[in-house]
């Protein structure tokens, strides 16, 4: 489905800026291969796709049957139903899907959005620090068993102390603290960590299964800032292709508050929160770049949900014709490539315009994952993954049972954070409640922007508008 057409200011004939050279590309993927997806709110009849009956299918029979059953039900919800006539094909006895059940990966797939930016952190994966972040998270599966299975949450700590108290391995985390003055402060973090620990055997000793989950987070907390303190400066040079485009060249950490409708009326007893969201430059420099130069626009400010069907959240439709963030520097609307960080050893840099299911992928894992409840990623056109512009969702899905490269989401959508904090704030939201600001909290210094100045016939047209 085409995206819609930009709203126009005046009659007057002008000479629009060239839009970028990575949109109107020849596209490898033709319409009947190509997935629907989350789309823009607005489609060509005019329609909006907050609604049951417009939103489409992105679940084609060609995708299904490379999906495992579990994940197919899970996403079922998304937009609109499997055909009825489709399901016995896929479900029935030797089918595809039933033998892709046996590709199901083995270990719990991550859902925690802060542990997944902990490990997409562009750090030496071998360094000691790591060993204290997995023995630390392990606790987790030990939270799940009734009760709280306090041997291994021992076996954690006693994991954990045997690095941060080895000179060896001590020496070895701070040689990879890259400036030299933030040396003594991960030094003293290290040491925190180490009397925390000792803490931490007492509360296991207690057998205090309150206690635990505090102590581990906090523990991690310190953990991910020693190791955010370990990145070289930024890894890589993004394409020139998207030099106009805003870029987020680290991380950024933003603070959204919201304002609920008629809460009384929906059983809550508040009418307003907050939520703590992370964006990742580090694997999707544009997207995070594009959605910050917004916030710091307060482009978002005072914008309604205009998407909440219990499988996402949406919102980013301006009022009006377009569907997206009109430039003043060309007049159009901005559009961003799509990107994809794919996790493995040989490539260093996003996948750029194609999607991992275009490019033959689609086994391949993203660094960024649709695993977490709260996931961030961006709404688009259908069948035109470059068509990304303000439009952005949260998953409301951090279900086992769709595991990264089991689920129609990874490697076609653009991920660009998680929600850190407040995300069980998600399930509440109606359409119609307010976005009150968005905020940035930290990482504005990480934004870089070379926006070209507005030609003459745009700055005409400006003119123009006003009069």
């Amino acid at each position: 489905m085409a995206a819609a057409a930009a709203k126009t200011t005046t009659t007057t004939t002008t000479t629009k800026a060239p839009r970028p050279s990575f949109l109107g590309r020849r596209r490898s993927c033709p319409p009947s291969r190509c997935p629907q997806v989350l789309r823009s709110s607005k489609d060509d009849d005019g329609g909006d796709a907050t609604s049951s009956n417009s939103n489409g299918s992105f679940l084609r029979r060609g995708l299904w049957a490379k999906v495992v059953a579990p994940a197919a039900a899970a996403l079922t919800v998304a937009l609109s139903p499997i055909p009825s006539s489709v399901v016995p094909e896929l479900l029935g006895p030797g089918s595809a899907t039933n033998a892709a059940l046996a590709a199901l990966p083995a270990s719990n797939p991550n859902t925690d959005g802060r542990a997944i930016l902990r490990y997409a952190l562009p750090i030496n994966n071998q360094n000691p620090i790591r060993q204290v972040q997995k023995s630390m998270e392990a606790i987790s599966a030990a939270l799940r068993v009734p009760g709280v299975k306090f041997s291994d949450v021992s076996k954690s700590i006693r994991r954990s102390k045997k690095v941060v108290n080895s000179d060896k391995d001590r020496r070895a985390i701070l040689a990879e603290v890259t400036n030299p003055g933030r040396r003594s402060d991960a030094a003293s973090k290290l040491s925190e960590i180490s009397s925390m620990l000792s803490d931490f055997e007492q509360v296991v000793e207690k057998k205090d299964k309150q206690e635990v989950p505090v102590l581990q987070q906090k523990i991690l907390r310190l953990v991910g800032e020693i190791e955010e303190e370990m990145v070289p400066a930024f890894p890589y040079e993004v394409p020139g292709d998207y030099s106009n485009l805003p870029q987020l060249k680290g991380r950024a950490t933003l603070e959204l508050k919201m304002k609920l409708k008629d809460p009384a009326q929906r059983s809550l007893d508040y009418d307003h929160f907050s939520m703590t969201m992370v964006v990742d430059g580090y694997n999707a420099p544009v997207t995070s770049g594009n959605f910050v130069d917004l916030v710091r626009r307060k482009f978002y400010d005072g914008m309604e949900i205009q998407r909440s069907d219990g499988f996402v959240v949406q919102t980013g439709d301006p009022s009006g014709q377009a569907e997206g963030f009109i430039d003043p520097s060309t007049g159009e609307i901005r559009r961003i490539p799509f990107e994809v960080m794919v996790d493995n050893d040989k490539e260093s840099t996003p996948v750029y315009e194609e999607t991992l299911e275009e490019l033959g992928r689609s086994n391949e894992q993203p660094v960024l994952p649709f695993n977490a409840f709260g996931t961030m990623a961006m709404a688009r056109s259908e069948f035109e993954p470059n068509s990304g512009s303000s439009q952005f969702f949260f998953l409301l899905r951090d279900s086992e049972l769709t595991p990264t490269g089991s689920n129609l989401l990874d490697g076609r959508y653009a991920v660009f954070g998680y929600v850190t904090e407040g995300k069980d704030f998600l399930d509440g939201l109606k359409v119609g409640d307010v976005i009150e600001s968005i905020r940035l909290v930290k990482g504005e210094e990480n934004l870089v922007t070379n926006a070209r100045p507005p030609t003459a016939a745009v700055e005409q047209e400006q003119v123009v508008a006003e009069e």
